[in-house]
C-alpha cells in the first residue's frame, strides 16, 4: 500500500473527535415516520423535573410559611419578587395577567441556559426548542391582538401605511418568532460550540482556566438572553393590547 495513504489514515485516526453531545438514544414510528429521541429530549426532561421538584418543595414551604421567612422560604419569595417586579415594569397594568406565563419562560429558559454547567447539553442549543417556545408566545400575541383590536383593527394594521404593504407587514408578523427563536438559539449555541470546541482541540492544557468560559457564556450570556427573550415577549404582547385601546 502506498506510504503516503498510511500516513493520512494515521493522521485521520488520531485527529480528536469532535463531541456536540446530540446522539439518538432510541427511535420509534409514528405514523409511518421514523422518530428519534436524542439527547436533547433527555436534557429536556431533566430541566423539567428539576423545575417540577423547585415547584412543589415551593408549594410545600408556602404552605407552612412564616411570618419571619427564612432559609428556603426567603429564597422563593425573593425569586417571585423579582419575576413580578420586572413583568410589572415592562408590562404595567397588563403585568397580572401574563405574571405567571413570563416567569415560568423566564425560570425554563435560565436553567436550560445555564444547564451547561452540571454536565448536561443546553436545550435551548436545540432550535427545536426555542422555536417552540417563540410559538407559544407568538400565538399569545396573536390572540391579543384579535382580542384587543379585532378582525377590523388587526386588518387595519397590516393595511398600514397603505393597503399594498400589507404582505410587507405580514412578512414582518410572521418574522417575529423566527428572529426571537433563532436570537436565543444561536447565542446559545455558539457557547455550546466553542466549548465543545476547547475541550476537544485543547484537551491536553483544559484545566481551570475553561472555568472562566462556562462563567461567560453559561451564566452571563445565558441570564442575558434569558432577560432579552422575556423582555421582548412582554413588549410585543403589550404592544398588541395597546393597539386596540387606541
Amino acid at each position: 500500500m502506498d506510504t503516503s495513504l498510511l500516513m493520512a489514515q494515521a493522521a485521520e485516526s488520531s485527529e480528536p473527535e469532535v463531541d456536540f453531545m446530540i446522539h439518538g438514544l432510541f427511535s420509534y414510528e409514528l405514523f409511518g415516520q421514523t422518530v428519534w429521541i436524542t439527547t436533547s429530549h433527555v436534557c429536556i426532561l431533566i430541566v423539567l423535573l428539576i423545575l417540577i421538584g423547585f415547584a412543589i418543595a415551593a408549594n410545600i414551604t408556602m404552605k407552612h410559611a412564616k411570618e419571619i421567612p427564612g432559609g428556603f422560604q426567603n429564597i422563593i419569595e425573593l425569586i417571585v419578587e423579582m419575576l413580578d417586579g420586572m413583568v410589572k415594569s415592562s408590562m404595567g397594568k397588563n403585568a397580572a395577567s401574563f405574571a405567571n406565563y413570563v416567569g415560568t419562560i423566564f425560570l425554563f429558559i435560565l436553567l436550560s441556559n445555564i444547564s451547561g454547567i452540571l454536565g448536561l447539553r443546553p436545550p435551548t442549543a436545540d432550535y427545536g426548542t426555542t422555536f417552540a417556545l417563540a410559538i407559544m408566545t407568538f400565538s399569545i400575541i396573536t390572540f391579543q391582538k384579535f382580542k384587543h383590536q379585532h378582525v377590523k383593527g388587526v386588518l387595519k394594521g397590516l393595511c398600514d401605511p397603505w393597503v399594498f404593504w400589507a404582505p410587507i407587514n405580514l412578512i414582518g408578523d410572521l418574522a417575529v418568532p423566527v428572529s426571537m427563536s433563532l436570537r436565543l438559539f444561536a447565542n446559545v449555541l455558539s457557547g455550546v460550540v466553542i466549548e465543545t470546541l476547547v475541550y476537544t482541540l485543547l484537551a491536553k492544557i483544559a484545566y481551570f482556566w475553561p472555568a472562566a468560559l462556562h462563567v461567560y457564556f453559561d451564566l452571563f450570556s445565558g441570564a442575558i438572553q434569558t432577560y432579552v427573550f422575556c423582555m421582548l415577549t412582554m413588549n410585543y404582547v403589550n404592544q398588541a393590547i395597546e393597539d386596540g385601546e387606541y
